[in-house]
């Protein structure tokens, strides 16, 4: 861990390299390098890290710099950067912080006697995979590049689709051990000045050792949420499309460096249920995905414990509908039987996520055999269970957000164990909460959920 020490730098150069030995673990890391060189007859001293290097540049750069006679040397670093640097990505730093932190960074810090800053060099390169389509947030028309794990390929991706000088992406940091870079984008003619001010005042009075979980890890640190309350703060894209046209409509977004996604707010129940598919296609087409898409995403609430409510009061069932009712045995009361198949799915969905791709597909036939007709045939679950489980299982993916997802699920389990223990009276409560969990779901903005200002 480095302590974060604004000291200024020595005029001494023998003491700037014997304090940056002391803190850099030169001799223990072999992959923090120091290299001296001569430049111009002054001793000079490079510290950077080992695979953050572009190699072909800091050839050309020293090659350079092996070129530079005596007479040719400048009196000051500003001077140096000015005439005898080969490169743009440039800066000076004055202080030991600056410099560790860059040099951690990735860029290469030079000291050369008789010069009292540093000089910076931006040749850096990260380890990166290509920006191709996210397999979670695609798009049946749209553009195929997702946002990956580097921040600037990341804000790169938006400066592409926005090409007006009032998008700002101000880069800052948090967390004392990983100094992880933020970067807050915003259109400064269209934003909500109070919530941008909000925002930066937050990330700057973070108290953080790391955001060892990137993205998490900032967004609890931001808003902490009520433990009992598992709707999402923040809706989260890996399209680069979707968070350009977030910016124009005059939202912010959050970038984290090694996070593939981007945070967007302020945020409402239909902005978390929205995908980019809406936009592709014409105006009554995406309308008619939207509703859709809403109507499904609240019968995956609500079918199974209506369907619940209905077993346990079948005089209530019309006689159009009673073909609904279960015929056969019920070995296990009907409550049980959902709960298991609740868990059951979560189990199957773990283990498709750590199977093996070549793996994958036998064991999914398996697991359908196994769950489908051997378990209603054994009697642990009756038919009729099976397949409105099912279609709750499937609705579940007509909406992008994973996070919504699950806070949908867990309103779904409340619902149910509500209407098995107090009936009608249970289902009726039940309900009401749903729509307290949204109505005070309070957002960064100040706003909840249905977009209504709260106190």
């Amino acid at each position: 861990m480095v302590e974060k020490n604004c000291k200024k730098l020595s005029t001494s150069f023998e003491e700037n390299i014997r304090y940056m030995n002391e803190i850099l673990p030169v001799s223990e890391s072999f992959d923090i390098i120091r290299r001296n060189i001569m430049i111009g007859g002054k001793a000079s001293v490079f510290y950077y890290i080992d695979g953050f290097i572009k190699d072909e540049v800091m050839l050309k750069i020293m090659d350079s710099f092996l070129s530079v006679s005596e007479t040719d040397m400048p009196e000051d670093a500003e001077g140096f950067i000015q005439n005898m640097v080969p490169y743009v990505e440039i800066d000076l730093a004055e202080n030991y912080d600056q410099v560790i932190r860059n040099v951690l960074s990735g860029p290469a810090a030079l000291f050369i006697d008789g010069y009292k800053e540093c000089i910076i060099l931006d040749c850096r390169t990260y380890p990166s995979r290509s920006v191709d389509e996210p397999d979670k947030d695609k798009s049946l028309r749209g553009s195929r590049d997702g946002f990956v794990e580097t921040i600037v390929f990341n804000t790169a991706l938006m400066r592409r689709r926005i090409r007006d000088p009032h998008l700002i992406m101000e880069m800052t940091e948090a967390g004392q051990s990983s100094r992880t870079d933020i970067a807050i984008c915003y259109m400064s003619d269209r934003v909500d000045k109070a919530l941008l001010d909000n925002l930066k005042k937050r990330i700057d009075n973070l108290q953080l050792d790391d955001l060892r979980m990137n993205q998490q890890s900032l967004a609890e640190a931001l808003f902490k949420r009520k433990w009992f309350n598992p709707f999402p703060k923040f809706k989260y894209t890996e399209r680069p499309d979707t968070a350009a046209a977030c910016l124009l409509e005059g939202k912010v977004v959050i970038l984290v460096d090694n996070s593939p996604s981007a945070m967007i707010l302020p945020t409402s129940v239909l902005d978390m249920i929205e995908e980019a598919n809406d936009y592709y296609f014409p105006t009554i087409t995406g309308v008619y995905l939207k509703v859709t898409r809403s109507l499904i995403t609240i019968a995956t609430v609500f079918f199974t414990p209506l369907y619940l409510l209905f077993m346990q009061n079948q005089e209530w069932l019309p006689e159009a509908f009673e073909f609904v009712a279960v015929r056969d045995t019920v070995n296990i009361p009907l409550i049980f039987q959902f709960l298991l198949l609740e868990i059951s799915i979560d189990g199957l969905r773990l283990a498709a996520m750590n199977t093996p791709t070549m793996l994958s597909t036998p064991l999914s036939v398996i697991a359908g055999i196994v769950m489908g007709e051997f378990s209603v045939q054994s009697g642990w679950f009756n038919s009729e269970v099976m397949l409105y489980m099912a279609f709750v299982a499937v609705a579940n993916y007509t909406q992008p957000n994973f996070e919504l997802g699950y806070a949908l699920k867990f309103m779904r389990l409340m619902l149910l164990i509500l209407t098995a223990l107090f009936d009608i009276y249970g289902f009726i409560a039940g309900c009401i909460l749903v729509l307290c969990f949204l109505a005070f779901n309070k957002t960064l903005s100040g706003r909840n959920y249905l977009n209504v200002k709260l106190n």
